[in-house]
């Protein structure tokens, strides 16, 4: 085994400001943990920009390799599941946050965080997915979980063509479900159809001031990744009965809120996290990805990246710019 490999870093200088560069580490120098896996691929989020934009809610010391999400080869491990050759995912839990991550040629973990490669799922579409794609596979069981079936009506997902936003569309589409996308972004609307949206509003829409209590209801359940207003006004609109799954705050952790939406619609708001869900919820749910859940299309969401590309990319994440998925490759 080489013990060095290539990591991106982020260090903040002397003015307080935070940069990333590619630099050359030694396998001694990672954390200790059980698992030593080689990285063969990872994947752009939104926590991975926060984190390399100096984020102290996220990652309290630098310098550090941001990453929450790797798909590799097991080196070395001390668990019996897990044996020097095995295909794995690692992702959620500190990795990339406290922890060096994926952004980097190796890295060493807990065995708790670490799981099998799925049968049906390769590496590559593994990353593809990553955090992004099974924080949708979360919200989307959810929902369903709470009644949602085909033909109550359009659900809605906002931020429709960031990670979560455009996995649960791809994801709904498979499932036989209306989808209402919501974005800001004109060039994406024949990707997002072609994803299977029947319906794309604009994101102003959502995020305009209103002080209705109540709008007219139109969705029978939404995916949110956005938070803000927008998620106020879409708790509104929501169909008797329906439900939204919360997952992010894009737009702002807080939102206006009344209860009217709760004691006249009997709407439902449903929390979402993916980074400490139990092991054997996180190995349930993909092993659907990987086979009846499993998205189509997802070549046509991701563009491959390079380490040597990732800051600009991780701009792109940060500001709203992205389109899709970035596949790291290491």
């Amino acid at each position: 085994m080489n013990d060095r490999f290539r990591a991106w870093q982020v260090s903040e200088n002397d003015q307080g400001e935070f940069r990333g560069r590619v630099v050359e580490r030694e396998v001694e120098e990672l954390p200790s943990g059980e698992v030593l896996v080689q990285v063969q691929y990872s994947c752009l989020n939104y926590k991975d920009a926060l984190s390399a934009g100096g984020n102290r809610g996220v990652t309290r010391n630098y310098p550090h390799t941001p990453g929450i999400d790797a798909a590799g080869i097991v080196v070395e491990s001390a668990d019996e599941r897990l044996q020097p050759g095995q295909p794995v995912i690692a992702s959620g839990y500190d990795l990339g946050m406290n922890t060096s991550g994926a952004f980097a040629g190796m890295i060493r973990t807990p065995a708790r965080w670490v799981l099998p490669l799925p049968d049906g799922l390769s590496a590559r579409e593994s990353m593809i997915i990553g955090t992004a794609g099974f924080t949708a596979a979360q919200c989307v069981e959810k929902l369903i979980h709470n009644g949602l079936e085909a033909g109550q009506g359009p659900v809605l997902v906002t931020g429709a063509t960031g990670g979560v936003g455009i996995l649960a569309v791809a994801l709904l589409a498979k499932l036989g479900f209306a989808i209402t996308a919501s974005t800001g972004k004109a060039q994406s609307h024949e990707l997002l159809r072609s994803l299977g949206a029947a319906e794309i509003i604009d994101r102003n829409i959502l995020s305009e001031d209103n002080p209705r209590p109540l709008l007219k209801g139109q969705w029978a359940a939404a995916v949110d990744v956005v938070g803000g207003k927008t998620l106020g006004n879409v708790l509104k609109g929501l169909q008797y009965g329906g439900s939204v799954a919360c997952c992010g705050l894009v737009e702002s952790p807080e939102f206006p809120a009344t209860v009217f939406p709760f004691i006249l619609r009997a709407a439902n708001l449903l929390g979402i996290d993916s980074a400490e869900a139990p092991p054997e919820v996180k190995s349930a749910l993909w092993k659907r990805l990987a086979t009846d859940w499993k998205p189509a299309g997802l070549e046509r969401i991701a563009t491959e990246i390079s380490l040597d590309q990732l800051g600009p990319s991780l701009n792109a994440v940060r500001n709203g710019q992205a389109l899709g998925r970035f596949l790291l490759k290491l």
